[in-house]
């Protein structure tokens, strides 16, 4: 039933990409019922998890790689498969009311439906190069999903750099799981779990532990790599909304919970994934502040709120492990709330400016209700879930400087005194969406669009999500014992008593939420003064710069330009030479690094005259084939060549190899006859310059040396028994035939004839589609109005 759940979106999307257009406005409602259905097979699992018992499918895929179709359900990945189709749920919902029928509706669905059913593969894989595969479908359906609007230059911008990004990253991730696979022996993760101590002690781990932090820093939007997040803000609000606050950006997290188990536990990744998770969140919270456009400034938050929770996963204790998952759980719904509410302003007024919107709360009460909701949660007010989980850090973040992060001295103190300032930054930037836009001042009367309440399609499912952060909040405990223990224990391995409540006494956490909202709050009433003072501050040159500067600027493109044309001559001589070089440099180069150089003259069989008289032959048609300077005598000295290779298959018994070998220069020539009047002339160049004749005769005889050599080599090494004794005995019996040649290529080698005559059938095609496209010439009018055709 497993697999049935992940295929499942796929299976739909590929429906809608075929018969999607039939169902006109109405496929928003034939697309639902899907992330509908995914949430309620995860939730009835939510008993069977917590007794250890979570559903798993396994079959053997390729299992000479070790890739397996492998999907299991703990309780980390229960957490995020709820995630994503609760929020997706919430989100197919909310845009049936937000797009317009006139919209591309089919290709939305179909790209958020793979979407969300690779976001739902890459939390159930329990093999290590499935959870790739999935892992980079994500970011293609994504550049899907954010260039939704491609024919503007912003969405397609955003759309490419969020790709070129995240796909590094995944390349990265994809190094690492190939090197851990190679420690474990395999790339199961309950092996390569059993294998952390090895992978550990490796002189790999390293590496392993930054290509990992690779991955997920580039998905999780995290610095240096947050760049592409803000610009993915182009997508339609509900893309910006499931990508980017509940599912997409969280996959990095998932990555590091899962990889704390095998790579954690050492100052390496104490110091890296808390670092950067800290770093994060006050820069995100600061750069928030001084965005205008409210996506922008959500974006930017996003950043800061994933820091955060990145940050209690480097802190590594089991009371961060529950903090870091009891936030991501609360900023989904939060955060998704107020990016639904973002785009009820942006459909209701026309525009998402801050400094064009104010006092929307007269016409737009329920949407402001629902902001209010959403902004205090993220502000860490109470009564809302986002309190909780605030207290929650500010506590882990103070028990850190004397716990895993001790070895950095009174430098970790650095980490509790950044929490204060970043918190302090996010309740500033929520006062300002809350106050600035829908409470403070009077309607505009110059929007583009006259305010209004949204239709009830957006209300109702925004609604729901931001009413989350008010029954988390309440009901805290339930989620802590059904969800969040098993997650813990997924993650540290150990189980996990939780407790959470408002009330813990005067503490010092208390005392730091005190001072975020005194400060805060200071800030906020000179919010003016302060944003034109930090937009004095100098401009520093940032990852973003960078970007421009190496991509769309195209220095990087042209630098390669200039490389590839160092070497791109044009010239088939110097494409022949360099490939020729290349083969040798590599053959030998891996026959004397191997120590495979050894030649014996063992075992041989005797030469026959007729063998000396056929190599003869073929070494003179070669010769005069690059002698002759008409093609006529070429094409026959070249089909001299073939056809004395087919005797020597006669000299070795190998009928069957004879005659193909007949039919091919048959074919062959005939073929050549046919097309000869369409061949251009055959030119000779002039004579070459004595040094090129010069290298040109190095590179042939080292060539030919070469081949030599790979078959003497290949003759003298007997590393392994003979593969043919195997086809002898098993020819009838596996295959069912006496010709042992046909058996290998039909049966044991099958996919490789296969794969032949795929090459062959495409090359046909593209013969075909070539000579198709030839364009005629127009016909010639002569005197009296009669044509001539050339």
């Amino acid at each position: 039933m497993l697999f049935v759940v992940v295929a499942a979106p796929f299976v739909l999307a590929i429906i809608l990409a075929f018969f999607g257009k039939y169902l006109g406005n109405k496929i928003g409602w034939f697309a639902l019922p899907m992330p509908v259905l995914v949430f309620g097979y995860f939730f009835t699992q939510i008993a069977n998890v917590r007794a250890g018992s979570g559903p798993s499918f396994f079959y053997q895929w390729l299992p000479s790689f070790g890739i397996n179709l492998s999907f299991s359900v703990n309780g980390l990945g229960l957490l995020f498969a709820l995630l994503i189709s609760g929020v997706g749920m919430i989100v197919f919902w909310y845009s049936i009311g937000y797009l317009s029928h006139k919209e591309r509706l089919n290709n939305f669905y179909c790209f958020i439906l793979i979407f969300m059913g690779a976001m739902i593969g890459v939390v159930t894989s329990a093999n290590l190069m499935m959870m790739y595969l999935f892992w980079e479908l994500t970011s293609f359906s994504s550049f899907l999903l954010i260039g939704f609007w491609y024919e503007q230059e912003r969405p397609r911008y955003g759309a490419q750099k969020s790709l070129f990004i995240t796909v590094i990253g995944g390349f990265a991730m994809f190094a690492a799981f190939v090197l851990m696979g190679n420690i474990a022996g395999s790339f199961e993760l309950p092996a390569v779990l059993a294998a952390a101590p090895a992978i550990k002690a490796s002189p790999l781990y390293v590496w392993i532990v930054l290509l990992i932090l690779l991955g997920a820093f580039t998905k999780s939007a995290q610095i240096p790599f947050h760049i592409w997040l803000p610009d993915a803000m182009e997508a339609p609000t509900p893309i910006s909304c499931y990508l980017h606050s509940a599912t997409m950006v969280k996959a990095g997290i998932y990555l590091l919970a899962v990889m704390t188990q095998i790579l954690g536990d050492t100052a390496l990744w104490f110091g890296i994934v808390s670092g950067v998770g800290i770093g994060s969140l006050i820069w995100g919270s600061y750069r928030a502040m001084k965005m205008n456009d409210l996506k922008a400034i959500l974006a930017n938050s996003t950043i800061s709120q994933l820091g955060l929770i990145i940050a209690l996963v480097g802190y590594g204790s089991q009371a961060a492990f529950a903090a870091a998952l009891f936030h991501l759980l609360n900023h989904s719904a939060f955060k998704g709330s107020l990016f639904l509410v973002t785009g009820m302003v942006d459909h209701a007024t026309g525009t998402r400016d801050i400094r064009r919107l104010s006092g929307l709360a007269k016409v737009m009460p329920v949407t402001a209700v629902f902001a209010a909701m959403g902004a205090a949660a993220m502000a860490g007010l109470p009564p809302f879930n986002g309190f909780l989980s605030k207290e929650m850090f500010l506590e882990s973040s103070l028990e850190v400087v004397n716990g895993n992060l001790a070895f950095l001295g009174g430098a970790a103190w650095l980490f509790p005194a950044i929490a204060v300032i970043g918190s302090v930054f996010t309740f500033v930037y929520c006062c300002v969406i809350l106050f600035r836009v829908f409470i403070v001042g009077d309607v505009p009367h110059d929007l583009p669009h006259h305010p209004h309440e949204p239709e009830k399609m957006m209300l109702v499912p925004t609604g729901i999500l931001v009413s989350l952060t008010l029954v988390i909040a309440v009901f805290p405990n339930w989620f802590a014992e059904n969800l969040l223990a098993p997650a813990i224990l997924a993650v540290s391995g150990e189980a996990a008593h939780l407790h959470i409540a408002f009330w813990h006494g005067f503490n010092l956490p208390l005392i730091c939420t005190l001072i975020i909202i005194g400060a805060g709050t200071l800030i906020y009433l000179n919010f003016d003064k302060w944003k034109a003072a930090i937009s004095r501050m100098p401009k520093l040159i940032s990852s973003n710069d960078i970007y421009d500067w190496l991509i769309p600027k195209n220095h990087l493109a042209h630098g390669g330009e200039r490389l590839i044309n160092t070497h791109m001559t044009g010239r088939l001589r110097d494409y022949m030479a360099f490939s020729s070089l290349a083969f040798v440099l590599v053959v030998l180069g891996v026959m004397l690094l191997r120590g495979a150089l050894v030649i014996s003259f063992d075992d041989l069989a005797p030469i026959s005259p007729f063998e000396i008289l056929w190599a003869v032959v073929i070494i003179v048609s070669a010769i005069a084939i690059c002698r002759f300077d008409r093609r006529i005598p070429a094409i026959f000295a070249l089909g001299m060549i073939g056809y004395s290779v087919s005797f020597f298959f006669v000299i070795f018994r190998a009928p069957d190899l004879a005659l193909t070998q007949l039919l091919v220069e048959t074919v062959s020539l005939v073929l050549f006859f046919l097309a000869f009047r369409y061949l251009p002339k055959l030119f000779k160049d002039k004579p070459a310059p004595r040094a090129h004749n010069i290298v040109n005769l190095v590179i042939s005889v080292a060539v030919g040396l070469t081949v030599t050599l790979i078959v003497m080599v290949g003759h003298s090494n007997k590393m392994y028994q003979t593969i043919a004794d195997y086809y002898i005995q098993n020819a009838k019996i596996l295959g069912g035939g006496n010709n042992i040649v046909n058996v290998i290529l039909v049966d044991f080698r099958g996919l490789d004839t296969a794969g032949e005559i795929s090459v062959i059938a495409l090359a046909a095609i593209g013969v075909y589609v070539l000579i198709s496209l030839i364009v005629k010439p127009e016909p010639r009018l002569l005197e009296g109005g009669e044509e001539q055709h050339d």
